[in-house]
């Protein structure tokens, strides 16, 4: 979930497959507050109040819970100081699966919204790391309000919390649609504000919903997150099993700023920032997440 990256963008050089030890969940750090965002119109006054506290909006009750990690993507200060990849890196051809444009879920908020006038994005030079995510909200929904659901929560992210757009690249639901989240287009690598201190050459993928110890996680969901893992790395040649070194760019992250750690290419959003986030159930299904991924791409 999204933060304020303060420090080199992230490095990372795909090396062996590999998945480091999962860290014992411990309670978030407190956000840094992110810079301001620009000037724009405020999301509706009922979104701003305590989600969890109106039973309407149960929808968004991730917004206070799961997005507690992750941070604001620009951060142009120190954007230059990405770390190189390993030089003639060939693309692996998964096809690219079926991504509903973020027009379909942005149609439906208000005018001058940031859902449908979102500010300029950032871009890197290519993504070589996936961190998943929870939305931390109910499980019973339609596949077809997904959309409204998903305006809420960028309602909640750039009105409550005052970031400039929604954090996550991806959202996927129950069914397995796939829907674009933060502007900038799909097929770019466009800077995610979605795990403190990784968000550069990442991108960040929200399942809907709460996927605690004991919850099923639908089949649905987990192919189609290995389909656009599959693609997004891809295009970098990067093997969804192996492990890449990224760059901590903030010290409330597991990592301090400037400390290189070794990751899981296709991670959990806990591998990097101290949160239980995307539920045990999900994080178990990783490493099947990752063969699936791999084999999309003709690896064996």
């Amino acid at each position: 979930m999204p933060a304020t990256p303060s420090g080199p963008p992230a490095s990372a050089q795909p090396a062996t497959p590999g998945t480091p030890a999962t860290p014992a969940p411990i309670e978030p750090a407190p956000i840094e507050p992110p810079p301001p965002a620009r000037t724009r119109r405020r999301a509706p006054r009922a979104l701003s109040l305590p989600l969890a506290c109106v039973p309407g909006l149960a929808v968004v009750l991730g917004l206070v819970l799961c997005v507690s990690g992750v941070e604001r993507a620009v951060d142009a200060g120190r954007a230059g100081g990405a770390a190189s990849a390993r030089p003639g890196v060939v693309s692996r051809g998964a096809l690219r699966p079926h991504i509903v444009p973020r027009s379909v879920w942005a149609v439906g908020g208000e005018e001058n919204s940031t859902a449908r006038t979102p500010p300029p994005p950032s871009y890197d030079d290519k993504v070589l790391a996936v961190f998943v995510h929870h939305t931390d909200s109910p499980n019973d929904y339609d596949c077809a309000d997904s959309p409204r659901i998903i305006r809420y929560l960028a309602a909640g992210q750039t009105g409550a919390r005052n970031w400039d757009d929604i954090g996550y690249n991806f959202l996927v639901d129950r069914c397995g649609t796939i829907y674009e989240g933060r502007a900038g287009g799909i097929d770019r690598p466009v800077t995610g504000a979605h795990t403190l201190g990784f968000n550069h050459r990442t991108a960040g993928i929200a399942a809907l919903g709460t996927f605690t110890a004991g919850v099923a996680v639908p089949r649905a969901m987990t192919d189609a997150i290995a389909a656009l893992v599959a693609w997004k790395l891809g295009l970098a040649g990067v093997d969804p099993r192996s492990t890449v070194r990224l760059t901590s760019s903030n010290s409330l992250s597991r990592y301090a700023d400037g400390t290189t750690a070794a990751l899981p290419a296709l991670a959990a959003h806990g591998d990097a920032y101290m949160t239980t986030c995307p539920g045990a159930a999900l994080r178990a299904m990783l490493p099947e997440i990752r063969q699936r991924a791999a084999r999309l791409q003709g690896r064996t």
